[in-house]
């Protein structure tokens, strides 16, 4: 750091980063980043959902980290949460199937069912 300025620019720069953890109302995706998730590659989907969605220019979709969610076998996993929609797991998430799963489920409101391993909640 040299500046004050610099310190500022960081400021904004990680304030921007951070907001995609903050936004409400719209949809939110929940990566599980249990240890077990994380040895199975949930950190690249984590990287390819953020790039996704920056490549689509989505900026009302918050993404959350969880830990684990019990289903290690099936890691790594994200839950997508639409409002007015069931919540919807997916399992053995790739980084190609992050692009899918943006395209057809964020964008179009259609579940990839072939990675779906959950539709609903015990409470809906």
């Amino acid at each position: 750091m040299k500046s004050v300025q610099e310190l500022r620019e960081l400021r904004e720069r990680t304030k921007a980063a951070l907001a995609v953890r903050d936004r409400e109302g719209g949809p939110r995706i929940v990566v599980c980043m249990g240890t077990c998730g994380i040895a199975a590659g949930a950190r690249d989907v984590l990287r390819s959902l953020l790039e996704e969605l920056e490549r689509q220019g989505r900026d009302d979709v918050t993404i959350t980290q969880t830990g684990c969610k019990g289903l290690c076998e099936r890691e790594p996993m994200i839950e997508v949460l639409i409002p007015g929609s069931a919540p919807v797991t997916y399992g053995s998430v790739t980084p190609d199937v992050v692009k899918q799963i943006v395209d057809d489920h964020i964008i179009k409101g259609q579940v990839v069912s072939e990675y779906a391993i959950a539709i609903g909640s015990e409470g809906n």
